[in-house]
């Protein structure tokens, strides 16, 4: 009010939470995101059902992809699934480590708040304990040698361990650790890994058994002709990007016949022209052709003829795969294919009962594609998560060559030593610590109530043997003994732990420092009148 008048600043549309009851609000939104996820967590986690708006099922218990499918309005709320998405594109794994560590911390935080506690110095506070995580994770790391293999398998394990795909997980292991080292290069004496050269293809109607790393590519397409051979062996592949056709012209013009012999002379130049398409491609040494444009009946004629294999309107992404497998160079014209620009496969095949072209035996691919087999979507669905999950964690550990242990190990070892840093730094700051290190009690609670033991004993037991100097001391998940998670063999790459630490703790001290929501509603016209705009 100002001189008795009313002074109205936000529209009608615009609803405003302020104080407590925006931090209130963001609280409970994160809490709820949490709980969302947090049966999921660990081997022994439950599954979700999830159904868009189309029907379509999904059954999972894959964090990032149950954050996804949810569809939320509360921007505390998206900012925690922005955590996960974060999470999932950087390391590929730990996406409900995090976002149930964000719930965890919002919870300290709430009864911080209710003594007190200003926002600020609970997020001061938060910040030196992630710092302090951090420096414990970086003395926790077990380095390893980058192709170590054995130890690269553990991890993949780890990951795809809990997945509704136990009974091929010991296959898919092998494969997912053995896709990795094929693509990865050593640069200045580092492991680079680009996960756009493991390229995972999906086929229905076969058992999950039947999965296979295959050295090179497959492409959803069949061969063009049924003339032509179904298998190539010691394959010569040419790539080409331009059609292989009879173009039309750019601009409108038309050619005036007059006489049967220039009908049949005009259709003879274009045989000729479409026939030359197919000699030169046969003259470059190719047995094997992808084409990125259309291929016209005639010059698939004679291809056939001269025992080619061909394939018309491959993708782009799918061509330039192909070139990294191959090593092999897309020409842009028929005219520029020479023996040296074609690549070379040990065998080159149209899959029975499939609309797939397989590609494989390329001598020292650049990239390498895995192909799953289910006897349905929904298997298929979840195999593929499966495996992006272990060739991610396996591309971290190569890169990094650091791994940690789990199993609870990490984060009771943080809880305890995070404590002892509190009780050094004194005032009110101690607190926050305190509340820092205590959420992290979270995750070997929830693995210990997610596979049917008491939360509370299990803690203790773990908190035990920590504070004896057993520091890779986890909860073994199906006997509930306390056990060496390293001679286990639960591992997970440290970039995994360190991006859920580091960003969980960022959402939280972000989502505690609003005090004032102003979210602006879709205007609306008069009563039952669609939204305006």
């Amino acid at each position: 009010m100002l001189s008795g008048q009313q002074v109205i600043i936000l529209k009608d549309n615009v609803e405003r939470t302020r104080g407590q009851e925006a931090q209130r609000s963001n609280i409970a939104a994160a809490k709820a995101i949490a709980a969302a996820v947090r049966t999921t967590l660990g081997p022994r986690g439950m599954d979700k059902m999830l159904v868009s708006g189309t029907g379509d099922v999904t059954i999972t218990n894959d964090g990032a992809t149950i954050l996804q499918e949810l569809s939320v309005a509360h921007p505390g709320a998206k900012m925690v699934i922005e955590v996960a998405e974060a999470q999932d594109d950087e390391v590929g794994d730990g996406t409900t480590t995090a976002v149930v560590l964000v719930g965890a911390l919002m919870e300290r935080a709430e009864q911080m708040i209710e003594r007190k506690i200003h926002p600020t110095v609970i997020g001061a506070g938060y910040r030196m304990g992630m710092e302090k995580a951090l420096e414990i994770l970086d003395h926790l790391a077990i380095k390893i040698d980058p192709y170590d293999r054995k130890m690269l398998i553990r991890i993949a394990n780890t990951a795809m361990t809990g997945k509704s795909i136990e009974s091929v997980k010991e296959k898919l292991n092998g494969i997912a650790v053995d896709a990795v080292i094929a693509v990865a290069e050593k640069e200045g004496g580092k492991v680079r890994v680009d996960d756009d050269n493991v390229l995972i293809k999906k086929q229905a109607g076969e058992t999950m058994d039947d999965a296979e790393l295959v050295s090179g590519v497959v492409i959803d397409k069949t061969r063009i002709s049924e003339d032509m051979p179904r298998k190539i062996k010691n394959a010569k592949v040419a790539l080409v990007s331009s059609p292989m056709e009879i173009k039309k012209t750019q601009v409108k013009a038309k050619i005036r016949i007059t006489s049967s012999e220039q009908v049949g002379a005009f259709s003879l130049q274009e045989r000729e022209t479409l026939k030359k398409f197919a000699d030169t491609v046969i003259e470059s040494g190719a047995n094997v052709l992808l084409c990125q444009k259309g291929l016209a009946d005639a010059v698939a004629y004679y291809l056939a003829k001269g025992g080619v294999l061909a394939v018309e309107d491959v993708p782009e992404k799918d061509m330039k795969f192909a070139s990294r497998a191959l090593a092999a160079e897309i020409v842009n014209k028929v005219e520029d294919l020479t023996p040296d620009v074609l690549g070379k496969a040990e065998l080159v095949e149209q899959v029975e009962d499939a609309d797939l072209i397989k590609i494989s035996g390329c001598t020292n691919p650049k990239a390498v594609t895995i192909l799953l087999r289910g006897s349905t979507e929904y298997l298929l669905d979840e195999l593929e998560r499966a495996v992006v999950d272990g060739t991610r964690v396996v591309m971290d550990a190569m890169e990094d060559g650091k791994l940690l242990v789990g199993g609870g190990a990490v984060e009771t070892e943080i809880l305890l030593k995070v404590h002892e840093y509190a009780a050094k730094v004194g005032g009110r700051s101690q607190l926050a610590i305190e509340a820092f290190a205590n959420a992290f009690e979270v995750i070997p609670i929830t693995l210990a109530e997610n596979s049917g033991y008491n939360p509370i004993d299990k803690l203790v037991d773990l908190k035990n043997a920590h504070s004896k100097g057993r520091k890779n001391a986890g909860l073994n998940v199906y006997n509930g003994q306390i056990i060496d998670m390293l001679k286990e063999g639960v591992l997970e790459p440290q970039r995994s732990k360190r991006q859920s630490i580091q960003s969980a703790t960022e959402a939280a001290m972000l989502l505690l420092r609003v005090d004032d929501m102003m979210v602006t509603r879709e205007s609306r016209g008069p009563a039952g009148a669609p939204p305006m705009g």
